[in-house]
């Protein structure tokens, strides 16, 4: 791109997220993020394009998973370092409950959709904090050893719970999260009435006794990595895990498992912009990040990682995988074959139940 583009590009980016010049940005920036392939997909679909526009220097940091702490620390300091922050939506709802996360005006300050469709109308129920731009969806689900399930695949989240059909060990995560609800959809309640029946105290004994009928079978695991090694050794016929992982296991390790999407449990990543910087600093961030959020964007991080983009307008860009040269839509927890049946964390409820609810899942086990 030659200079007189890259200023018109720029100059339609400030433009659109209500501000005046490029001469009023910071010339720097520090992004925050998880490390691993994640950041590198962030790399390739964000920060290089963005630099190459705008010339604008990015410097990564790998400190998401402290990011609530940091910032927290950062503000008594007075002293933000950090630009753009990638979290997962419940601590974004923290960061912006504590004052640490600036409100974003969505239809003002993220592009809409190409066809017009404003923002907030693509992101949709994807907005769950003033101050949390989805970026991706990622979810809970299972995956299965294909050479172990005989000539019947498990097609629904219930059949976790047949034994019968399904002998052998299931593995599954070592807190109530996700595992009440399973339970309790698996115990005949519908999908809009989960939450209500589980803050009651029946309810939660409904849930823990649905899992007692497979207790015996469970390997409960505590990391990411778990299930997609149990699986990958024959230890276990399904468990659940990150619909990442399993991608891994399916297809850069050509293993025998095959993904269960039925009611999986979508849960949200995105940025947010911390309270406290200057306004050039922050007028770059807002700059950045309606450039990283639009369309096309979010669908090329597809291309690198199999986690959904957050608009309904990426879905039908998602193309193929950047080395593998497969096609992604079919990996991606968003794909509409995919989430015909879907639940959203509930971040609300977790915030009020989880301290108790925890307490009684781990007695549970211990039992």
């Amino acid at each position: 791109m030659n200079l007189t583009k890259t200023l018109l590009a720029t100059s339609a980016l400030t433009l659109a997220a209500g501000m005046t010049s490029a001469e009023e940005m910071a010339s720097e920036m520090t992004i925050v993020s998880w490390g691993g392939a994640y950041s590198a997909s962030q790399q390739n679909a964000y920060h290089d394009p963005y630099m190459e526009m705008t010339g604008v220097q990015i410097i990564n940091d790998e400190s998401s998973a402290e990011a609530v702490a940091k910032l927290r620390a950062m503000n008594e300091a007075g002293n933000v370092t950090w630009d753009v922050v990638d979290v997962v939506a419940a601590d974004a709802i923290r960061l912006c409950d504590e004052g640490l996360a600036m409100e974003i005006d969505f239809d003002e300050q993220l592009a809409p959709a190409p066809d017009g469709t404003p923002a907030t109308e693509d992101f949709g129920d994807l907005i769950v904090s003033d101050c949390f731009i989805p970026q991706i969806v990622y979810s809970t689900t299972f995956g299965y050893r294909t050479d172990l399930v005989g000539d019947t695949p498990p097609s629904t989240v219930c059949d976790v719970f047949d034994t019968e059909a399904y002998p052998g060990k299931r593995s599954l995560e070592r807190r109530p999260i996700a595992n009440m609800e399973w339970a309790l959809i698996c115990d005949g309640v519908g999908i809009d009435e989960v939450y209500d029946v589980l803050e009651t105290e029946e309810g939660q004994e409904r849930a823990l006794a649905k899992l007692d009928t497979i207790k015996d079978d469970v390997i409960w695991w505590t990391a990411g990595a778990d299930t997609p090694q149990l699986l990958a050794d024959g230890e276990v016929v399904m468990g659940s895990t990150y619909n990442g992982r399993l991608f891994s296991v399916i297809e850069e390790q050509d293993q025998p498992v095959a993904m269960l999407w039925d009611w999986q449990m979508f849960d949200l990543d995105g940025w947010i912009i911390p309270t406290g910087l200057s306004p050039e600093r922050q007028a770059r961030a807002l700059d950045y990040v309606y450039f990283a959020t639009d369309t096309q964007r979010l669908a090329d991080q597809a291309k690198y990682i199999s986690y959904g983009p957050a608009r309904q307008s990426s879905a039908p860009l998602v193309g193929q995988h950047a080395t593998l040269g497969i096609d992604m839509a079919p990996h991606m927890p968003t794909d509409p074959a995919n989430a015909e049946n879907t639940f959203l964390f509930n971040y609300e409820f977790w915030a009020d139940y989880r301290d108790d609810i925890d307490a009684k899942f781990q007695a549970w086990l211990a039992q």
